[in-house]
């Protein structure tokens, strides 16, 4: 440090402080947190209790630091405060019941908190409560009040009273629940004489429900409430519809203020604010029952009762009405019907008929019950009264209101397709409908093979919807028919099947398709057009055609047409488009037909079969001139075998000589070329011998005389053949074989062979060659042979 220079010692001094300030101003931590109950943690009732809830923080540098206490009972917060003590104190001032439970403390200080454990705050008894009641002689059934109280206790509390007699245990007649330390109800007893009352008090705590001491008892007197009245009825009980009748109710009693009611049937025939009443009436056959006497006091009452019997003398009116269903335009009558039960007090004559409509009267007074009213008088409530005058009394009855509505007639029915919509050959379903007509409505369809099936109509919005059997021709929709009828008076209405053709999309289902091509076109050649036709005979447009092809994936080609036929055309057609063609039609009857399968063959085009045939005849030309070289071959190794029968000798000079007798020359001049080809010599000489062969088995013969021929050297380019019949003089020819090719045509062909190549002895002169000439030429003339076409 003492190396340092003063101006960097201040700056990192500052540095420094300022580091350990701010870091102070964030570092402290909550020690402990302590809670302590006083006097002590279980107390009795009625004790102060305080609370002291201490904390302990260690910090650095932070001034005035905030605590913020919470103090709960049971997890449920009682007490808060925030402040920069320390501690706090909480007192409970008297602690009651309802205080006890587990206490904890909580501290927060900033962002940190910490809370105390758990303690238990017991406060053990109950306050005793006290009952008030504001009456302590009331009357049987008399209302009054009862408090009970617990003024120190802290609720919520359940109260319950108790009533007990004389002799015997308390028993509960009420109970009811506050939030307070008090509860005040109504009470009223049946009991006369005496009894007492008391009341207790229920707490529930967390640690469970503690029940207080009963209170003081309260003793009551139930008076007797003497206002039972009296009732009584004047002449008899028993009476004729007619008779006055007079009824009499009255209450002895010296209360005040008390209402009399007489009642029949919960209903209040009269009702007086004194001691009695009077109620007078002319018996009705409805007056028969029980009549109740009321007599009321400060909510009190008592009753009596009394059953009274009126005896009819007819019956209550009837009316009815024929016929039952009235349709508009028809005639009706009314009937109003009695009963008479006591004859000998009235008679059929002494009896008056009222009818009315809608409570106005039709035609007055009559002493006929019965009425015929015209169509003018349609739709109402309709009643009727009897009335008899033969007693001082007039009695009157009114019969029950009978509504008549005219029912309207069904109109002429419509039929109609379900949907809208028929689909030839399968089933569907016809709506029959009237527009107008009273319900209920008998419906009923007649159609085609004797079809007769019944619907009926009851509700409003319900339809008659018939199930019907397919149907191959629209033409037989005209014989369905419907009947609509709701009155068994009336003829039914008619509604027949002609407007269904007008009304109804028939859908025809398509028919078998037949896939066809142009006539005589057979198989195909290749590079050609092929037209695929698909026709149906029958269907309802628009129809939709499908073509498919047995070696091919998916559909060809798919058309929509309002025709009954499309096509579908295969330009440059190749040999993958041979096989099975079929086609698939479908409309809107949803009815998939398939067609029978068209099998198509497909040819070669024509320069590949003149290609072919060109490739066929090189083939066959390729395979004559094997046979005919073989042919050649086989002849030309007969013919070394013939020619190897003649003797060939070496001349005794270095030139080889060839001398041939004159036998050997005859031999070979009787040999043709025809002979040659016969199997005599593939008999005697086979092809596969060797020449040196040939000539060991030729005989030898004695030598004639002979000529000698000097070999000269063969001219490859001088021509051997010659063809024709004439006469053929040739060489024999130098071969390494020793046998010269056969040409067509040729005789046999005589040479000398030279082997050796050596040039002409010196023996040899002119002289000899001419000699050899002459020799040669008679040879020529003697061994010349024809020649034989190989054609033949």
């Amino acid at each position: 440090m003492g190396s340092r220079p003063p101006s960097l010692l201040l700056p990192l001094l500052l540095t420094t402080s300022l580091w350990h300030c701010a870091r102070g101003q964030s570092s402290y931590i909550i020690d402990t947190v302590g809670l302590t109950i006083q006097p002590s943690s279980q107390v009795q009732s009625g004790t102060a209790v305080r609370m002291h809830c201490q904390v302990s923080v260690s910090h650095s540098n932070i001034p005035q630091l905030t605590h913020t206490f919470q103090l709960t009972r049971d997890d449920v917060p009682i007490y808060s405060s925030t402040t920069t003590e320390d501690s706090v104190m909480y007192e409970l001032n008297p602690a009651r019941a309802a205080d006890s439970g587990n206490y904890e403390c909580r501290v927060t200080v900033m962002e940190k908190s910490k809370a105390t454990i758990s303690q238990r705050l017991e406060v053990t008894g109950l306050q005793t409560p006290h009952l008030d009641l504001n009456n302590v002689s009331p009357y049987e059934n008399e209302e009054f009040v009862a408090t009970c109280t617990a003024p120190e206790e802290k609720g919520p509390l359940v109260f319950r009273f108790y009533q007990r007699f004389t002799s015997g245990e308390p028993q509960r007649i009420k109970q009811l629940a506050t939030n307070g330390n008090s509860s005040e109800t109504t009470l009223k007893l049946r009991h006369i004489g005496d009894c007492f009352l008391s009341c207790d008090y229920e707490i529930n705590l967390v640690s469970g429900t503690r029940r207080s001491n009963s209170s003081t008892e309260v003793q009551l007197i139930v008076k007797v409430l003497s206002i039972s009245p009296v009732m009584s009825v004047i002449p008899t009980k028993n009476f004729f519809e007619g008779d006055t009748v007079k009824v009499i109710c009255k209450v002895v009693s010296t209360l005040q203020n008390i209402e009399v009611f007489l009642t029949k049937d919960s209903k209040i025939l009269k009702q007086v604010a004194a001691m009695a009443l009077t109620h007078e009436f002319t018996a009705q056959g409805g007056d028969s029952g029980e009549f109740v006497c009321k007599a009321e006091w400060s909510n009190v009452q008592k009753e009596t009762y009394q059953t009274i019997k009126v005896t009819e003398v007819f019956s209550k009116p009837q009316l009815t009405v024929v016929p039952a269903d009235i349709f508009e335009g028809d005639s009706f009558q009314l009937t109003c019907l009695v009963s008479i039960y006591v004859p000998e007090r009235i008679s059929n004559e002494s009896m008056r008929f009222y009818f009315y409509k809608d409570g106005v009267t039709l035609a007055g007074e009559s002493t006929s019950n019965q009425i015929t009213l015209t169509h003018s008088h349609k739709n109402g409530n309709y009643t009727c009264k009897a009335q008899t005058d033969a007693f001082t009394n007039i009695v009157l009855k009114e019969s029950q209101i009978l509504v008549i509505k005219t029912k309207v007639p069904v109109s002429q029915p419509v039929l109609s397709v379900v949907g809208g919509t028929l689909v030839l050959e399968k089933r569907f379903q016809l709506l029959c409908h009237s527009d107008s007509g009273s319900l209920p409505i008998i419906y009923t369809l007649h159609g085609p093979n004797r079809l007769s099936e019944i619907r009926k109509v009851t509700k409003p919005g319900e339809q008659a919807v018939f199930n019907c059997p397919a149907i191959f021709k629209s033409s037989e929709l005209n014989s369905f028919l419907c009947h609509a009828k709701n009155s068994p008076r009336k003829p039914p209405t008619v509604g027949t099947g002609q407007q269904l053709l007008r009304s109804t999309n028939i859908i025809e289902p398509v028919s078998k398709p037949m896939l066809t091509f142009p006539a005589g076109m057979g198989d195909i050649s290749e590079g050609t057009s092929l037209t695929l036709l698909c026709s149906i005979l029958r269907g309802s447009p628009p129809i939709n055609f499908t073509w498919y092809h047995n070696g091919t994936k998916g559909a060809l080609a798919f058309k929509t047409s309002d025709r009954m036929e499309e096509s579908y055309s295969i330009h440059n057609v190749k040999g993958e488009h041979g096989g099975g063609y079929y086609c698939v039609s479908t409309n809107p009857a949803n009815e998939t037909k398939q067609s029978h399968i068209v099998k198509i063959g497909v040819k070669l085009a024509g320069w590949k079969k003149g290609l072919i045939i060109v490739f066929c005849i090189l083939i066959i030309l390729a395979l004559i001139l094997v046979i005919a070289f073989k042919t050649r071959l086989l002849r030309f190794k007969r013919e070394s075998t013939l020619t190897g029968k003649l003797s060939v000798k070496s001349a005794s000079t270095k030139a080889e000589r060839l001398s041939l007798t004159q036998a050997e020359v005859n031999d070979a001049a009787n040999v043709t070329p025809g002979m040659m080809g016969k199997s005599i010599w593939s008999e005697h000489v086979s092809g596969s011998e060797s020449d040196d062969q040939i000539s060991a088995v030729a005989p030898e013969k004695p030598e004639p005389q002979y000529t000698e021929v000097q070999i000269r050297q063969a001219d490859p380019d001088r021509a051997p053949v010659k063809q024709g019949s004439d006469t053929v003089y040739s060489e024999v020819r130098n071969s390494q074989q020793g046998v010269p090719d056969p040409a067509d045509g040729v005789s046999v062909e005589y040479a000398q062979l030279n082997h050796d190549n050596d040039p002409p002895s010196e023996h040899s002169n002119h002289g000899d060659h001419s000699v050899n000439d002459n020799r040669i030429d008679e040879i020529d003339n003697s061994v010349s042979v024809d020649t034989v076409d190989c054609g033949e």
